[in-house]
């Protein structure tokens, strides 16, 4: 039975490197974020390909090009179609592509599955994000987003470094404890309120917090669904792009998780006002 890699612990000693990427690629998305929905839309198809490269490279180390493009292609296809505001066909062309990716990977990769859900899981966060930045008062949507979920992973790992406790899911995240759980939803909460009341974004705050709840679950989520990836492909990291981070999957696991429910929230809109 092949030996399982451990899970990467904090390294303090790359403080600095993680600081500095940091500072380099929150702007970079805040500002993209904030101009016209095209630019938001070219951030993301960099991200796709970026993605993408990683997914092939992770589950298909013997072809990824081969993986990569294909994946590229199938979700590009749906950005697209849902940026023209075809949000049906953006659907249908994300089921046409990971089929499409899953024969591509025929006779390449062990498992040619793998690439249609690699279709799937970048496509679906992705077409989301796109659609909401799209909406009206979209910016500050996005902006909620990203607020609600730097929050959930603040707040869950220092409140897990201060309190420690029991572990949330030791198989396959022994880094993760339930305190750090609770606080990363108390952040996101409290996160999600103050960005409400700060922008002319029109959600009351116990919406807010609520969404901000939900968003940070799902944001611990889909960070725990990574490292469970992760550990089922035998790898560390799902890359080396960023200085001090690892791979770009690794750093927006829980950010594709969290789009999809801020995503619902909006669509769905129960009162929110």
């Amino acid at each position: 039975m092949t030996c399982l890699p451990q899970a990467r612990r904090f390294d303090w000693s790359n403080l600095g490197v993680r600081a500095v990427s940091t500072l380099v690629l929150v702007p970079l998305v805040l500002v993209a974020v904030w101009l016209d929905g095209l630019w938001f839309l070219l951030l993301m198809s960099v991200g796709v390909a970026l993605l993408a490269i990683e997914w092939g490279q992770m589950t298909a180390p013997q072809a990824p090009v081969r993986i990569s493009a294909a994946v590229t292609a199938a979700v590009l296809a749906s950005l697209f179609l849902v940026y023209q505001d075809h949000t049906a066909l953006a659907w249908i062309a994300m089921v046409i592509g990971a089929a499409a990716a899953a024969l591509i990977a025929r006779g390449v990769a062990e498992r040619p599955a793998d690439a249609a859900f690699g279709v799937v899981y970048i496509a679906i966060p992705s077409v989301c994000l796109v659609w909401l930045r799209d909406k009206p008062e979209g910016q500050w949507w996005t902006y909620l987003l990203f607020a609600v979920t730097w929050a959930a992973d603040i707040f869950a790992f220092l409140v897990g470094s201060a309190l420690k406790g029991p572990k949330l899911w030791p198989r396959f995240s022994p880094n993760k404890t339930w305190s750090g759980f609770g606080g990363g939803l108390g952040g996101s909460m409290a996160v999600g309120a103050v960005v409400a009341a700060l922008t002319p974004l029109h959600l009351a705050l116990p919406a807010a917090a609520f969404i901000g709840l939900m968003g940070g679950a799902a944001t611990m989520a889909g960070d725990l669904w990574e490292s469970m990836l992760k550990r089922r492909f035998g790898v560390k990291d799902s890359g080396d792009l960023i200085p001090g981070h690892g791979g770009l999957l690794d750093r927006v696991d829980g950010l594709m998780f969290a789009a999809v429910v801020l995503a619902a929230a909006r669509l769905v809109d129960f009162g929110w006002h």
